[in-house]
């Protein structure tokens, strides 16, 4: 696909939960001032995912699905927001026609500069798996050693899933207890869970949530593309 340059192009975001939406459209137009964003959602493709205990082919060929419909609604970039769907985004990859990415991605790199000992909060199960894989995958590729701890928040995505986000962000903050002095860095896997740090005050490690280092990474890659276009 190719944008003409004085289009302006645009950040097609696809959701499976449409509470966050909000928040992602203020940081595409935060940090991605000369973009236009849209959003599409599908609540089922997280449904399912939960129902079956693992990301399905047919789950994956359906967000596949959504992502070619995205570039045909003119879409000049991607970017899928659940995490649980991480590695059907990975697998999509090399068939797109635009830069597709991963919201975590941001919050991996991230993690592994603060340091080795990693800990990574979910309310889903899975979603664990998909991020605890993202982080290794990168520090392979950085060359460096880690050591992952996971800790599942059960229930908090039901809370958050029937408007009791008290609960839901509370359950969070009892997790992220949990870890205590046992790793250097925390990241929160899904990003949902962002809302939970608010009011939370200085916790003893740095706590990571895949939305504005996910929403940076992929500025920061685009705008690289755009130089390396220009020269």
């Amino acid at each position: 696909m190719t944008t003409d340059v004085n289009e302006t192009p645009k950040l097609a975001m696809i959701h499976t939960v449409p509470g966050i939406i909000p928040s992602f459209n203020e940081l595409a137009s935060r940090h991605l001032p000369d973009w236009r964003s849209f959003n599409m959602v599908d609540e089922s493709l997280l449904a399912d995912t939960i129902r079956d205990g693992a990301l399905s082919r047919r789950t994956m060929r359906r967000l596949s699905t959504h992502i070619w419909s995205a570039v045909d609604a003119g879409a000049s970039a991607v970017i899928v927001t659940c995490s649980s769907l991480g590695p059907a985004v990975d697998a999509a990859m090399s068939l797109c026609t635009v830069p597709l990415f991963r919201v975590d991605d941001g919050m991996a790199i991230e993690a592994l500069q603060r340091g080795n000992r990693i800990g990574v909060l979910a309310t889903l199960a899975t979603t664990l798996s998909p991020t605890t894989g993202l982080i290794e995958r990168h520090a392979e590729r950085m060359g460096v050693n880690i050591s992952v701890t996971s800790r599942l928040c059960e229930g908090a995505f039901d809370k958050l899933r029937s408007g009791d986000r008290p609960a839901h962000d509370a359950m969070i903050r009892e997790g992220l207890a949990s870890l205590g002095d046992s790793v250097d860095v925390v990241v929160l896997a899904q990003a949902s869970m962002a809302n939970a740090l608010n009011g939370i005050g200085e916790a003893g490690v740095p706590i990571l949530t895949s939305p504005e280092l996910g929403v940076m990474h992929i500025a920061a890659a685009l705008n690289a593309r755009t130089r390396t276009r220009e020269n």
